[in-house]
């Protein structure tokens, strides 16, 4: 059975109630909770997801929704960072012993790390649409271009890039045997300095009244204010970018396996979703503006993905339209040690063995991904029982990590 806390359930001393569908939540996630739901621009209720996890300001895995405002670090720096997965008509009999070749020509097609596509004119087709918000973006706000170096060109050479932290590129096989690709980006270095810019600026707008805030990273824009027209545009573009990256990726990717396979298709549509994102939803009779972060939208019937961590199993998932979750559900397992204390707790030994069978680096780079820095994905799905359905089950073959 999922397990439900409830806080401040009738609203008391001027705090919104928190829903949280897990008993495990960190003593820090639980007072960064608490301050948000002291915000006066909180509607209804707020919802933590069973992978809650400590964030800056607000916490990793927590659903806010928010009335005529939005709080630019609820939605983080990596704006519409998420999750793309498809099917291929390929069975895993159907793929070569060593996958170390198909793994190397992956990592050659998508730059992963702080490496990037080495000429702008080549991302010329997949940048046209994304083109004239960006122009508009960086005349209105000079110091992006400060912020972000070389930007018009760096936004150019980083769409179809993974980046480096949690991102990853995955092959991965379902219950049924067959195929599928995965993967997890966001709007690269362009998304950070706009979150990074506007969190400032959130800051300033209510330097007045900053000291009556639980938490000064939970500065908010207000509708009508100087700055909330300007960010709500930016943050837009900035999703938008995350999913054309996304896809882009996905598209670089089959590419790329095409030459160790047999002739392959999609067998289904991609599954593209956000993850750290904000949109304007109507819930508890009212429309307002909805902030996931660290989660994903699992309306009736919508597909999503919720992946585990390196070595561990994946789920693609069907909504059931919750409404105390806002009809939300988890990103992944969210962390349970911060990335220092899986680095000294964990050696590469430790990576080795909790990643047997899978085709990845194995190396002190990326040990602060090791599966045991992460909740255990499966009380994560038994915690949400009531906000989705799993569809497949996937487990990873080759994973790739910046």
């Amino acid at each position: 059975m999922p397990v439900f806390i409830e806080l401040n359930k009738s609203g008391d001393a001027g705090s919104a109630p928190v829903k949280i569908f897990t008993a495990e939540v960190e003593y820090q996630a639980m007072s960064q909770l608490k301050n948000l739901a002291r915000l006066p621009i909180i509607h209804s209720h707020i919802a933590a997801m069973p992978d809650v996890h400590v964030g800056i300001g607000a916490t990793v895995g927590s659903v806010i929704p928010t009335r005529n405002a939005i709080i630019p670090s609820a939605v983080g720096v990596d704006i519409g960072c998420g999750m793309n997965a498809v099917r291929l008509s390929l069975k895993a009999s159907q793929l070569p012993d060593d996958l170390s070749r198909i793994r190397s020509a992956i990592e050659r097609a998508v730059p992963v790390g702080h490496r990037a596509h080495s000429s702008v004119s080549s991302r010329f087709a997949a940048c046209k649409s994304l083109a004239s918000g960006a122009d508009r973006l960086l005349e209105q706000h000079p110091k992006l271009s400060k912020m972000l170096p070389r930007a018009q060109q760096t936004w150019v050479r980083q769409l179809g890039t993974l980046g480096g932290g949690n991102h990853f590129i995955e092959v991965c096989v379902d219950q049924s045997q067959d195929v599928w690709v995965m993967l997890h980006s966001g709007s690269r270095g362009i998304g950070n300095v706009i979150g990074r810019y506007f969190i400032e600026r959130a800051r300033k707008d209510m330097s007045r009244h900053i000291a009556n805030l639980p938490d000064r990273d939970l500065a908010y824009f207000e509708e009508g204010s100087p700055h909330f027209a300007a960010y709500l545009d930016a943050v837009e573009w900035a999703q938008e970018y995350a999913r054309v990256n996304r896809e882009e990726m996905l598209g670089l990717t089959l590419r790329a396996m095409q030459p160790f396979l047999p002739p392959f298709s999609t067998t289904c549509e991609a599954i593209n979703c956000h993850h750290n994102y904000v949109q304007k939803e109507r819930h508890y009779g009212a429309d307002v503006y909805v902030t996931r972060k660290g989660a994903i939208s699992a309306k009736e019937g919508q597909l999503g993905i919720i992946p585990g961590s390196m070595g561990a199993r994946s789920f693609i998932v069907r909504g059931k339209g919750n409404p105390e979750s806002f009809c939300s559900c988890s990103h992944g397992a969210g962390r349970k040690m911060s990335r220092m204390q899986a680095r000294q707790r964990f050696t590469r030994d430790d990576l080795e063995r909790q990643t047997a069978g899978v085709e990845c680096r194995k190396d002190k780079g990326v040990l602060d991904e090791i599966p045991s820095a992460y909740k255990d994905i499966d009380e994560v799905m038994k915690n949400q029982s009531d906000l989705v359905e799993v569809v497949h089950e996937l487990k990873q073959l080759i994973c790739i990590k910046g």
